[in-house]
């Protein structure tokens, strides 16, 4: 009876062993997915925002050009990162060789129930919104779609890694294609006479305010972390895919800019409450901004995608390394995907959908929930870096940062002060986005104690 059991034990560790994260994604995968992942819905609201804070043209293209650059620097700290500790975690991983599992764990609680499932929510609510414009459903349209757009692309990933990755890779493209018409209709218009109204120059203190709004359409890049372990020939390509899709996404932001301010001018620019849809309206007439709106859908979308594809990750290694959470820590080799990471991910996003319901302002609900939470780990990020360079100096490092240690540094710097920023400018989400991650605190404690007495 003895020696059955034993067997048994053993045939379920080998298949346990056996179904884990595999290489399988290609570059231009990674590509589309952190492509997919930045451009969300930033880029078609926050250009007027920015806009409003600049003095001139050059000032709003200059704004976006340093958030390419500023996004560039955070690239190649993850770089390193990421080529040389390739882990289905990645930040989760990084900060607990850096900082222990107790820093780990929290980062990977608040991913779970603040930063990637409130990134979920925010996008689902800007998708509901757009499709609502298109087709109603009744008061609570938005959520409705929402909540059917997470569960759809949740069962997708669930289905297996294909078919999500391939979901994404086609919502990328359809995004690019669409907003590179944007820009070809914005340059080829007539320039507005807007162009040339009187806007008040910006002071040092809106200047910083702009910055804030571009590194938001800026973030999401950091996700090539969390397929560090499932792309092929790792080591060259987590490089690659970075570098690849910033700049992609930089040229993009630029051009859309470039064809907003042709199209509309600075200061009807700085002044539209919908800056894409305002122009295409300007072009095309209502079918233009029904045009735009399916654009966006299409654009948030893919982003939902991309966040729930990678978040799910987190989710599995925290359950690889903490009792509590064990029943996440198991990969399903067919399909290949962490199932009940996923769904548990689904679980709390939606009920984050049901939360923004009820205040009645989803997205600038989930912005606030999930902005100061965001950037303190980011930095933590940044540090880890630091932190790893002294403590483990020999290690083999395929790709080193540039200009050690001014580029990690100058990275570190920037999250600190979008961190202030963030607390500054955010409401009462922030204090729940808080009090949530310090939730995880007796949970960690309680954690520990199990693993103790076993």
């Amino acid at each position: 009876m003895s020696r059955r059991k034993d067997y048994s034990f053993l045939q379920q560790t080998a298949t346990t062993e056996v179904a884990a994260p595999k290489p399988s994604l290609r570059l231009p995968d990674a590509v589309a997915l952190i492509v997919g992942i930045v451009i969300g819905a930033g880029i078609f609201e926050t250009p007027a925002l920015v806009a409003n804070q600049a003095g001139s043209d050059i000032a709003v293209l200059l704004f976006w050009l340093i958030g390419g650059v500023v996004s560039l620097v955070g690239a190649l700290c993850y770089a390193e990162l990421a080529t040389v500790y390739p882990d289905v975690g990645g930040a989760y991983y990084y900060l607990k060789r850096a900082f222990g599992r107790r820093v780990a764990f929290l980062f990977a609680w608040a991913r779970m129930t603040v930063i990637q499932t409130g990134s979920i929510a925010l996008l689902a609510f800007v998708f509901g919104d757009y499709v609502s414009q298109i087709w109603r459903l009744g008061t609570f349209s938005s959520s409705i779609y929402a909540a059917i757009a997470i569960a759809l692309l949740t069962a997708l990933n669930i289905i297996g890694l294909q078919q999500g990755k391939w979901t994404q890779n086609l919502l990328s493209a359809a995004k690019v294609l669409g907003l590179l018409l944007v820009v070809i209709l914005g340059l080829t218009a007539i320039p507005n006479s807007g162009a040339a109204a009187p806007v008040e120059s910006a002071s040092s203190g809106t200047w910083g305010l702009a910055m804030v709004f571009v590194l938001l359409s800026y973030g999401g890049w950091n996700e090539a972390a969390y397929i560090s372990a499932e792309i092929q020939d790792g080591r060259r390509n987590i490089v690659r895919s970075l570098m690849w899709s910033i700049g992609i996404i930089t040229a993009i932001y630029l051009l859309i800019n470039l064809a907003y301010l042709r199209g509309l001018g600075l200061a009807n620019m700085a002044q539209s409450e919908a800056v894409a849809a305002d122009l295409m309206r300007s072009l095309w007439g209502e079918p233009g901004a029904l045009f735009i709106s399916v654009l966006i859908a299409i654009a948030t979308l893919g982003a939902t995608n991309a966040t729930i594809f990678t978040g799910a990750r987190t989710n599995f290694a925290l359950g690889q390394d903490f009792s509590l959470f064990g029943f996440m820590g198991r990969w399903q080799q067919r399909p290949s995907s962490p199932t009940h990471a996923l769904l548990l991910q689904a679980a709390i996003a939606l009920a984050l959908v049901f939360l923004g319901t009820l205040t009645r302002k989803g997205f600038e609900t989930m912005v606030d929930y999930t902005a100061p939470i965001f950037w303190f780990f980011f930095l933590l990020s940044g540090i880890s870096l630091l932190v790893l360079r002294i403590r483990e100096p020999h290690i083999v490092r395929p790709f080193r940062v540039p200009f050690y240690p001014f580029t990690p540094l100058l990275f570190c710097a920037v999250c600190a002060y979008l961190l202030y920023s963030s607390l500054v400018y955010t409401g009462v989400g922030a204090v729940a986005g808080v009090l949530v991650v310090a939730a995880g605190i007796p949970l960690l404690f309680w954690n520990n104690y199990r693993q103790g007495r076993t």
